[in-house]
């Protein structure tokens, strides 16, 4: 039933008791699901029942300075004097002007707006909005648009007084419910990501196991390596050569959602150009010279699983071009084929090249750099994490025994300083090999001693260092300026030869240099050969 604009009296008396007081409109205003709900309709009942040209409900935000608005973003500072609402909430009483007044004594962008499309002939009635219970805290604000003799029946009406009554119990306890549902929803939120760090760690000690090493570096990586396995997104492993990215990439595979489906690897620095694309995708009969029957490719075979390749910085351009194809369409078709196939796969692909510095030089894609790149991994370098370098090499002790069949060995405190000292330009697989070489020098029974390390590779500050694998070979130089430590040096490098020569025969080797055993064990504790 819509208003009269006429007859305010009677409207006072007779309808707006009966229209506000309608159990349906009271169940509507009851039955809104969030605060949101409740204004927008709040304001409509007022508007299409009272015959209003306007109805609407302010909320102040948060923080108490803003009066805001849910049909648009315009905000109403409440220290800002130039629009109206700043009143009523400063003085807490409602307030009527005439839109003809407002245009001309307020001058606040939104709220002209506000006004915009309005009868000048209307009048303006605010009120303000409070908490009837609790601490009466600021709600907002209501704003009804009228002819005069409508909003002045309004004004003192009881049922207007208890419709706003029931409006503002029932926005305060739905802002209540809202922010408790906030809450209880930001409290879950971090009880998952706790439990999901949780499990994720739990996933990463699980790795500890492949990926050695308890440095920084290494608890980063494996971290990296469970989020990256938890997503579809290609992996671009980078880093220098032997460290481990072969691992890395399995490891991917082992921890994600196609752990159960195939795995498989390929390295593209070492097929011939002419082999790689038909081992890649595979062959139809006589597509070539030689075809005499159909091959499927790594593509077809890796299907539902992962393709792991290696230095794809040596792909040719005209197969990294086909490969993008692969990846941004899923499809593929072998050689001498006639029809297209689908591939489902996860792509790891790994390379110690500076890939930016290839594309520079035309040699690799850029779109399928960034294609590649949708999850980086760089791994670490052994010189950033030395401190793994005791339990790699434990490992590789205890790999080779199992491997060749020896008795169980340690290592000497002086190897483990030796090991130390060292440079890695090959990084873990470089470690690998020197383990397993100064296992196969050590004797039944013995631990690995400095001594049958084998020497360095590289020079050292521009002087060759001697090999304890070769024959010591003395030479004069003039570049000496040190002779007690070049003497040192010398009978350090005489006595690993011949220990070497011996076996590690302490007896037979200090009978050799005419010394006692005793002074021999001696010197070698002195050297740092850890000999008893």
């Amino acid at each position: 039933m819509t208003l009269p604009a006429a007859n305010a009296a009677a409207v006072s008396q007779t309808l707006l008791p009966a229209e506000l007081a309608a159990m349906p409109l009271a169940l509507t205003l009851v039955e809104s699901s969030s605060t949101v709900v409740l204004r927008q309709q709040a304001a409509r009942l007022l508007q299409s029942h009272l015959g209003l040209a306007l109805a609407e409900c302010l909320y102040i935000e948060g923080s108490g300075r803003w009066l805001g608005r849910d049909s648009d973003n315009v905000q109403f500072d409440c220290a800002d004097f130039n629009h109206p609402y700043a009143h009523v909430i400063r003085s807490g009483k409602p307030l009527t002007l005439s839109v003809a007044d407002a245009r001309i004594r307020l001058d606040h962008p939104g709220f002209q707006a506000q006004l915009a499309p309005l009868t000048a002939t209307s009048q303006l009635h605010i009120r303000p909005l409070r908490a009837v219970d609790g601490q009466r805290e600021w709600l907002g604000a209501l704003l009804l648009v009228g002819q005069a003799a409508t909003l002045t029946a309004l004004i003192d009406n009881p049922g207007m007084a208890a419709y706003e009554a029931l409006l503002c119990r029932l926005w305060s306890r739905l802002a209540r419910e809202q922010g408790e549902r906030q809450r209880s929803q930001v409290l879950q939120d971090s009880l998952t990501k706790l439990n999901d760090g949780a499990r994720r760690q739990a996933l990463a000690d699980q790795l500890a196991d492949d990926l050695l090493g308890q440095s920084v570096a290494m608890q980063a990586l494996r971290r990296h390596v469970i989020r990256a396995a938890e997503t579809n997104l290609a992996v671009l492993l980078q880093g220098e050569t032997g460290t481990g990215k072969d691992r890395v990439a399995r490891a991917i595979h082992q921890f994600s959602g196609r752990a159960k489906e195939p795995f498989m690897a390929i390295n593209c620095a070492a097929i011939p150009e002419a082999l790689l694309e038909s081992e890649l995708f595979g062959h139809a009969k006589g597509a070539f010279s030689g075809a005499d029957h159909a091959r499927a490719g790594l593509i077809s075979q890796a299907h539902g699983g992962t393709l792991f390749l290696d230095e794809i910085g040596d792909m040719p351009l005209a197969l990294q071009a086909k490969l993008l194809r692969v990846l941004e369409s899923g499809r593929y078709r072998p050689l001498g084929a006639s029809e297209e196939r689908c591939a489902d796969l996860r792509l790891v692909a790994a390379t110690h090249q500076p890939l930016r510095e290839r594309i520079k030089q035309q040699h690799f894609r850029a779109d399928l750099y960034y294609r590649l790149g949708q999850f980086p991994i760089t791994l670490p370098a052994l010189s950033e994490r030395q401190d793994d370098i005791a339990q790699l090499a434990q490992a590789f002790i205890t790999d080779f025994c199992e491997r060749e069949g020896r008795a169980e060995m340690g290592i000497t405190p002086a190897a483990l300083r030796q090991l130390y000292r060292r440079e890695y330009p090959g990084n873990v697989r470089e470690l690998k090999n020197i383990v397993d070489y100064a296992c196969a020098m050590t004797p039944e029974g013995a631990d690995i001693d400095a001594y049958v390390l084998p020497g360095e590779q590289q020079e050292t500050a521009g002087q060759p260092v001697v090999s304890t694998a070769e024959p010591v070979a003395l030479a004069l130089s003039d570049d000496i300026d040190d002779l007690r430590q070049a003497l040192r040096d010398l009978e350090s490098a005489i006595i690993r030869q011949r220990l070497q020569r011996f076996g590690g025969n302490r007896a037979q080797a200090a009978e050799s240099l005419g010394l006692p055993k005793r002074t021999l064990a001696h010197k070698c504790q002195l050297l740092e050969l850890d000999i008893k």
